[in-house]
Protein backbone atom coordinates (compact mmCIF):
# COMPACT_ATOMS: atom_id res chain seq x y z
CA UNK A 1 0.00 0.00 0.00
CA UNK A 2 1.17 3.57 -0.33
CA UNK A 3 3.01 4.88 2.70
CA UNK A 4 0.12 7.13 3.57
CA UNK A 5 -2.36 4.26 3.35
CA UNK A 6 0.02 1.97 5.22
CA UNK A 7 0.22 4.58 7.94
CA UNK A 8 -3.52 4.87 8.32
CA UNK A 9 -3.96 1.13 8.28
CA UNK A 10 -1.34 0.84 10.95
CA UNK A 11 -3.13 3.39 13.09
CA UNK A 12 -6.34 1.44 12.89
CA UNK A 13 -4.56 -1.77 13.78
CA UNK A 14 -2.20 -0.54 16.44
CA UNK A 15 -3.82 2.61 17.84
CA UNK A 16 -0.70 4.70 17.43
CA UNK A 17 -0.31 8.14 15.86
CA UNK A 18 -0.74 9.20 12.18
CA UNK A 19 -0.07 11.89 9.25
CA UNK A 20 1.62 14.32 6.88
CA UNK A 21 1.11 15.34 3.29
CA UNK A 22 2.92 17.52 0.84
CA UNK A 23 2.36 20.87 -0.70
CA UNK A 24 -1.28 21.27 -1.36
CA UNK A 25 -3.25 23.59 0.78
CA UNK A 26 -1.29 23.27 3.99
CA UNK A 27 -3.37 21.62 6.59
CA UNK A 28 -2.83 18.25 7.79
CA UNK A 29 0.43 16.40 7.81
CA UNK A 30 2.42 14.71 5.07
CA UNK A 31 2.00 11.15 4.21
CA UNK A 32 5.30 9.54 3.98
CA UNK A 33 6.50 10.64 1.44
CA UNK A 34 3.58 12.80 0.29
CA UNK A 35 3.51 15.72 2.61
CA UNK A 36 1.69 18.93 2.73
CA UNK A 37 -1.09 20.12 4.70
CA UNK A 38 -2.39 17.97 8.98
CA UNK A 39 -1.29 13.91 11.05
CA UNK A 40 0.99 11.52 13.01
CA UNK A 41 2.20 8.37 11.36
CA UNK A 42 2.76 5.02 12.97
CA UNK A 43 4.94 2.39 11.44
CA UNK A 44 3.30 -0.19 9.22
CA UNK A 45 1.43 -2.95 10.98
CA UNK A 46 3.63 -5.83 12.15
CA UNK A 47 4.17 -8.35 9.39
CA UNK A 48 2.64 -6.13 6.71
CA UNK A 49 5.77 -6.01 4.59
CA UNK A 50 6.33 -9.73 4.85
CA UNK A 51 2.74 -10.34 3.85
CA UNK A 52 3.23 -8.10 0.86
CA UNK A 53 6.39 -9.95 -0.11
CA UNK A 54 8.60 -6.92 0.56
CA UNK A 55 12.02 -7.04 2.21
CA UNK A 56 12.37 -5.14 5.48
CA UNK A 57 13.81 -1.64 5.30
CA UNK A 58 17.55 -1.39 5.90
CA UNK A 59 18.54 -0.03 9.32
CA UNK A 60 19.50 3.63 9.18
CA UNK A 61 22.61 4.84 10.99
CA UNK A 62 22.78 8.53 11.87
CA UNK A 63 25.18 10.47 14.06
CA UNK A 64 24.11 11.19 17.62
CA UNK A 65 24.04 14.92 16.98
CA UNK A 66 23.53 17.25 14.05
CA UNK A 67 26.67 18.86 12.72
CA UNK A 68 25.74 22.53 12.65
CA UNK A 69 28.89 23.29 10.65
CA UNK A 70 27.43 21.48 7.64
CA UNK A 71 27.05 23.99 4.79
CA UNK A 72 23.37 23.20 4.25
CA UNK A 73 22.52 23.61 7.94
CA UNK A 74 24.55 26.81 8.18
CA UNK A 75 22.77 28.17 5.10
CA UNK A 76 19.40 27.23 6.56
CA UNK A 77 20.13 29.06 9.81
CA UNK A 78 21.35 32.16 7.98
CA UNK A 79 18.43 32.26 5.55
CA UNK A 80 15.76 31.69 8.20
CA UNK A 81 17.23 34.24 10.59
CA UNK A 82 17.36 36.89 7.88
CA UNK A 83 14.00 36.11 6.28
CA UNK A 84 12.00 35.76 9.50
CA UNK A 85 13.82 38.28 11.69
CA UNK A 86 14.99 35.62 14.10
CA UNK A 87 18.16 35.65 16.15
CA UNK A 88 20.73 33.55 14.32
CA UNK A 89 22.35 32.67 17.63
CA UNK A 90 19.05 31.50 19.12
CA UNK A 91 18.18 29.45 16.05
CA UNK A 92 21.58 27.72 16.20
CA UNK A 93 21.19 27.12 19.92
CA UNK A 94 17.80 25.50 19.44
CA UNK A 95 18.89 23.35 16.49
CA UNK A 96 21.92 22.21 18.47
CA UNK A 97 19.54 20.56 20.92
CA UNK A 98 17.81 18.50 18.24
CA UNK A 99 18.70 14.83 17.97
CA UNK A 100 18.61 12.72 14.77
CA UNK A 101 15.94 10.01 14.72
CA UNK A 102 16.98 7.01 12.58
CA UNK A 103 13.54 5.43 12.95
CA UNK A 104 12.01 8.42 11.18
CA UNK A 105 14.12 7.76 8.10
CA UNK A 106 13.39 4.04 8.32
CA UNK A 107 9.67 4.80 8.40
CA UNK A 108 9.96 7.05 5.34
CA UNK A 109 12.02 4.42 3.51
CA UNK A 110 9.67 1.51 4.08
CA UNK A 111 8.95 -0.23 0.78
CA UNK A 112 5.56 0.58 -0.69
CA UNK A 113 3.11 -2.14 0.26
CA UNK A 114 0.08 -3.54 -1.46
CA UNK A 115 -2.75 -1.03 -1.78
CA UNK A 116 -5.72 -2.07 0.31
CA UNK A 117 -8.97 -2.49 -1.53
CA UNK A 118 -11.84 -0.41 -0.20
CA UNK A 119 -13.54 -3.22 1.71
CA UNK A 120 -10.25 -3.96 3.52
CA UNK A 121 -9.53 -0.31 4.24
CA UNK A 122 -13.09 0.34 5.43
CA UNK A 123 -13.05 -2.40 8.04
CA UNK A 124 -10.01 -0.79 9.67
CA UNK A 125 -11.87 2.49 10.25
CA UNK A 126 -15.58 1.72 10.33
CA UNK A 127 -15.58 -0.30 13.53
CA UNK A 128 -18.00 -0.49 16.41
CA UNK A 129 -15.38 0.92 18.78
CA UNK A 130 -14.55 3.91 16.58
CA UNK A 131 -18.23 4.66 15.96
CA UNK A 132 -19.10 4.30 19.64
CA UNK A 133 -16.27 6.53 20.78
CA UNK A 134 -17.24 9.07 18.14
CA UNK A 135 -20.74 9.16 19.61
CA UNK A 136 -19.25 9.59 23.09
CA UNK A 137 -17.06 12.44 21.85
CA UNK A 138 -20.08 14.18 20.29
CA UNK A 139 -22.09 13.87 23.48
CA UNK A 140 -19.21 15.05 25.66
CA UNK A 141 -18.55 18.13 23.51
CA UNK A 142 -22.01 18.75 22.05
CA UNK A 143 -22.37 22.51 22.75
CA UNK A 144 -18.94 23.38 21.37
CA UNK A 145 -19.16 20.94 18.46
CA UNK A 146 -22.58 22.04 17.28
CA UNK A 147 -21.77 25.74 17.68
CA UNK A 148 -18.56 25.41 15.65
CA UNK A 149 -20.34 23.33 13.00
CA UNK A 150 -23.07 25.95 12.64
CA UNK A 151 -20.61 28.86 12.49
CA UNK A 152 -18.49 27.26 9.77
CA UNK A 153 -21.18 25.43 7.83
CA UNK A 154 -19.57 22.00 8.24
CA UNK A 155 -21.78 19.18 9.52
CA UNK A 156 -20.59 18.13 13.00
CA UNK A 157 -20.25 14.47 12.09
CA UNK A 158 -17.44 15.27 9.64
CA UNK A 159 -15.45 17.14 12.27
CA UNK A 160 -15.82 14.19 14.63
CA UNK A 161 -15.00 11.63 11.93
CA UNK A 162 -11.79 13.37 10.90
CA UNK A 163 -10.67 13.35 14.53
CA UNK A 164 -11.61 9.69 14.73
CA UNK A 165 -9.56 8.78 11.65
CA UNK A 166 -6.61 10.99 12.49
CA UNK A 167 -5.89 10.45 16.17
CA UNK A 168 -8.70 8.33 17.59
CA UNK A 169 -10.38 11.46 19.01
CA UNK A 170 -7.15 12.93 20.29
CA UNK A 171 -5.88 9.82 22.04
CA UNK A 172 -2.93 9.22 19.69
CA UNK A 173 -1.07 12.36 18.72
CA UNK A 174 2.49 11.05 18.33
CA UNK A 175 5.49 10.50 20.57
CA UNK A 176 8.44 11.97 18.63
CA UNK A 177 9.72 15.46 19.37
CA UNK A 178 8.64 17.59 16.43
CA UNK A 179 11.97 19.41 16.39
CA UNK A 180 13.87 16.13 16.10
CA UNK A 181 11.58 14.72 13.40
CA UNK A 182 11.68 17.83 11.23
CA UNK A 183 15.45 18.29 11.59
CA UNK A 184 16.02 14.64 10.69
CA UNK A 185 13.82 14.82 7.61
CA UNK A 186 15.12 18.24 6.58
CA UNK A 187 18.78 17.18 6.60
CA UNK A 188 18.84 13.39 6.26
CA UNK A 189 16.02 12.71 3.83
CA UNK A 190 17.01 14.14 0.42
CA UNK A 191 13.80 13.17 -1.47
CA UNK A 192 11.75 15.57 0.65
CA UNK A 193 14.42 17.84 2.10
CA UNK A 194 13.04 21.07 0.65
CA UNK A 195 9.57 20.37 1.94
CA UNK A 196 10.70 19.49 5.45
CA UNK A 197 13.10 22.43 5.65
CA UNK A 198 10.11 24.60 4.88
CA UNK A 199 8.14 22.91 7.65
CA UNK A 200 11.07 23.30 10.05
CA UNK A 201 11.08 27.03 9.33
CA UNK A 202 7.32 27.14 9.87
CA UNK A 203 7.81 25.32 13.18
CA UNK A 204 10.30 27.95 14.35
CA UNK A 205 7.77 30.65 13.56
CA UNK A 206 4.94 28.71 15.18
CA UNK A 207 6.69 28.25 18.50
CA UNK A 208 7.42 31.99 18.58
CA UNK A 209 3.82 32.92 17.81
CA UNK A 210 2.11 30.39 20.08
CA UNK A 211 4.68 30.39 22.90
CA UNK A 212 5.16 26.64 22.53
CA UNK A 213 8.19 24.99 24.10
CA UNK A 214 10.02 23.62 21.03
CA UNK A 215 11.84 21.05 23.12
CA UNK A 216 8.68 19.53 24.55
CA UNK A 217 6.13 19.49 21.75
CA UNK A 218 5.64 16.01 20.29
CA UNK A 219 3.91 14.71 17.21
CA UNK A 220 4.09 12.16 14.45
CA UNK A 221 7.29 11.00 12.83
CA UNK A 222 6.60 13.44 10.00
CA UNK A 223 6.16 16.42 12.34
CA UNK A 224 2.36 16.57 12.41
CA UNK A 225 0.89 17.87 15.64
CA UNK A 226 -2.12 17.84 17.89
CA UNK A 227 -5.49 16.14 17.74
CA UNK A 228 -6.08 17.13 14.08
CA UNK A 229 -2.44 16.36 13.13
CA UNK A 230 -1.57 19.62 11.41
CA UNK A 231 1.87 20.19 9.97
CA UNK A 232 3.46 23.46 11.16
CA UNK A 233 2.49 25.34 7.99
CA UNK A 234 -1.09 24.15 8.31
CA UNK A 235 -1.14 25.02 12.00
CA UNK A 236 -0.07 28.59 11.23
CA UNK A 237 -2.48 28.93 8.29
CA UNK A 238 -5.66 27.23 9.51
CA UNK A 239 -5.64 26.93 13.30
CA UNK A 240 -8.13 29.18 15.10
CA UNK A 241 -8.39 30.59 18.60
CA UNK A 242 -12.03 29.64 19.09
CA UNK A 243 -11.85 30.23 22.82
CA UNK A 244 -10.41 33.75 22.40
CA UNK A 245 -7.70 33.09 24.98
CA UNK A 246 -4.93 34.35 22.66
CA UNK A 247 -3.63 30.84 22.05
CA UNK A 248 -4.38 28.24 19.39
CA UNK A 249 -4.18 24.97 21.31
CA UNK A 250 -4.63 21.90 19.11
CA UNK A 251 -3.90 19.42 21.90
CA UNK A 252 -6.35 20.10 24.70
CA UNK A 253 -8.70 22.93 23.70
CA UNK A 254 -11.50 21.18 21.85
CA UNK A 255 -13.02 24.44 20.67
CA UNK A 256 -9.75 25.35 18.95
CA UNK A 257 -9.37 21.82 17.57
CA UNK A 258 -12.86 21.61 16.10
CA UNK A 259 -12.86 25.17 14.76
CA UNK A 260 -9.47 24.60 13.13
CA UNK A 261 -10.62 21.46 11.32
CA UNK A 262 -13.77 23.26 10.19
CA UNK A 263 -11.71 26.23 9.02
CA UNK A 264 -9.41 23.92 7.08
CA UNK A 265 -12.36 22.38 5.28
CA UNK A 266 -14.08 25.69 4.53
CA UNK A 267 -10.88 27.34 3.31
CA UNK A 268 -10.37 24.45 0.92
CA UNK A 269 -13.83 24.82 -0.59
CA UNK A 270 -16.35 22.97 1.61
CA UNK A 271 -19.92 23.60 0.45
CA UNK A 272 -22.39 23.72 3.37
CA UNK A 273 -25.29 21.33 3.08
CA UNK A 274 -23.98 19.63 -0.05
CA UNK A 275 -23.32 15.88 -0.41
CA UNK A 276 -19.91 14.26 -0.14
CA UNK A 277 -20.35 11.03 -2.07
CA UNK A 278 -23.06 8.77 -3.50
CA UNK A 279 -23.24 5.12 -4.46
CA UNK A 280 -23.15 4.48 -8.19
CA UNK A 281 -25.17 2.01 -10.25
CA UNK A 282 -23.85 0.92 -13.64
CA UNK A 283 -25.80 0.25 -16.81
CA UNK A 284 -25.21 -3.18 -18.41
CA UNK A 285 -22.57 -1.83 -20.82
CA UNK A 286 -20.99 1.29 -19.30
CA UNK A 287 -18.39 3.17 -21.35
CA UNK A 288 -16.58 5.18 -18.66
CA UNK A 289 -12.84 5.27 -18.20
CA UNK A 290 -11.36 5.44 -14.71
CA UNK A 291 -8.27 7.18 -13.37
CA UNK A 292 -7.67 5.20 -10.20
CA UNK A 293 -5.06 7.64 -8.92
CA UNK A 294 -6.71 10.95 -9.78
CA UNK A 295 -8.54 13.04 -7.17
CA UNK A 296 -9.70 15.97 -9.27
CA UNK A 297 -13.36 16.48 -10.12
CA UNK A 298 -12.72 15.70 -13.77
CA UNK A 299 -16.23 14.91 -14.99
CA UNK A 300 -19.89 15.83 -14.44
CA UNK A 301 -23.02 13.92 -13.51
CA UNK A 302 -24.37 14.42 -17.03
CA UNK A 303 -21.25 12.92 -18.58
CA UNK A 304 -21.29 10.02 -16.14
CA UNK A 305 -24.95 9.36 -17.00
CA UNK A 306 -24.04 9.32 -20.69
CA UNK A 307 -21.32 6.78 -19.88
CA UNK A 308 -23.72 4.48 -18.04
CA UNK A 309 -23.10 5.59 -14.44
CA UNK A 310 -26.18 6.49 -12.37
CA UNK A 311 -26.62 8.06 -8.94
CA UNK A 312 -29.90 8.52 -7.10
CA UNK A 313 -29.23 12.07 -5.89
CA UNK A 314 -31.24 14.86 -7.50
CA UNK A 315 -28.42 17.16 -8.58
CA UNK A 316 -27.89 19.30 -11.71
CA UNK A 317 -26.24 17.57 -14.64
CA UNK A 318 -23.34 20.03 -14.60
CA UNK A 319 -22.40 19.09 -11.02
CA UNK A 320 -18.65 18.42 -10.93
CA UNK A 321 -17.87 14.85 -9.92
CA UNK A 322 -15.31 12.09 -9.79
CA UNK A 323 -15.89 8.37 -10.25
CA UNK A 324 -14.20 6.46 -7.42
CA UNK A 325 -13.47 2.73 -7.24
CA UNK A 326 -14.92 1.27 -4.04
CA UNK A 327 -14.02 -2.40 -4.30
CA UNK A 328 -16.18 -4.87 -2.39
CA UNK A 329 -15.09 -8.32 -1.32
CA UNK A 330 -17.23 -9.92 -4.03
CA UNK A 331 -16.11 -7.68 -6.90
CA UNK A 332 -15.85 -4.17 -8.35
CA UNK A 333 -18.04 -1.36 -7.09
CA UNK A 334 -18.05 2.41 -7.61
CA UNK A 335 -19.07 5.63 -5.94
CA UNK A 336 -19.33 9.21 -7.18
CA UNK A 337 -17.65 11.98 -5.20
CA UNK A 338 -18.50 15.69 -5.28
CA UNK A 339 -16.87 18.94 -4.15
CA UNK A 340 -16.95 18.07 -0.45
CA UNK A 341 -15.36 14.71 -1.21
CA UNK A 342 -12.55 16.54 -2.99
CA UNK A 343 -12.14 18.84 0.03
CA UNK A 344 -11.64 15.88 2.38
CA UNK A 345 -8.91 14.62 0.05
CA UNK A 346 -7.11 17.94 0.63
CA UNK A 347 -6.84 16.92 4.27
CA UNK A 348 -5.39 13.57 3.27
CA UNK A 349 -4.67 12.82 -0.37
CA UNK A 350 -6.48 9.50 -0.55
CA UNK A 351 -9.89 8.63 -1.97
CA UNK A 352 -10.16 5.75 0.48
CA UNK A 353 -9.46 8.09 3.37
CA UNK A 354 -12.22 10.43 2.20
CA UNK A 355 -14.65 7.51 1.91
CA UNK A 356 -13.69 6.33 5.39
CA UNK A 357 -14.32 9.80 6.85
CA UNK A 358 -17.68 9.98 5.08
CA UNK A 359 -18.85 6.55 6.19
CA UNK A 360 -17.62 6.99 9.76
CA UNK A 361 -19.42 10.35 9.86
CA UNK A 362 -22.65 8.81 8.60
CA UNK A 363 -22.52 6.01 11.19
CA UNK A 364 -21.78 8.40 14.05
CA UNK A 365 -24.55 10.82 13.01
CA UNK A 366 -27.08 8.02 12.67
CA UNK A 367 -26.24 6.73 16.15
CA UNK A 368 -26.43 10.21 17.71
CA UNK A 369 -29.78 10.99 16.07
CA UNK A 370 -31.21 7.60 17.05
CA UNK A 371 -30.20 8.23 20.66
CA UNK A 372 -31.83 11.67 20.56
CA UNK A 373 -35.09 10.21 19.24
CA UNK A 374 -35.07 7.48 21.88
CA UNK A 375 -34.57 10.07 24.62
CA UNK A 376 -37.24 12.45 23.35
CA UNK A 377 -40.44 12.54 25.45
CA UNK A 378 -43.34 10.77 23.82
CA UNK A 379 -46.64 12.60 23.44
Amino acid sequence: MSKRIATLAALALTATGLHAQSPAPAAAAPSAPAAQAPVAQPAAAPGAQAAAGQPPAEPVHLPRRFDLSRPDIRAFVTDVARRDHLSRRRVRRLLSRARPLPLVIEAMNKPAERVLEWWEYRRLFITEQRIGQGVEFWQAHRPTLERVAAEHGVAPEYLVAILGCETYYGRITGHDRVLDALMTLAFYYPPRADYFRGELEQFLLLVREEHIDPLKVKGSYSGAMGAPQFMPSAYRRYALDEGHDHRRDLWSNWGDVLASIANYLRENGWQPGQPVIADARLDPDPTFTLDEHGLDLDTTLARLNAEGVRVTLDLPGDTAAILVPAEEQDGPSYRVGFQNFYVITRYNHSARYAMAVNDLAANIAARVHAAALAAAPRS
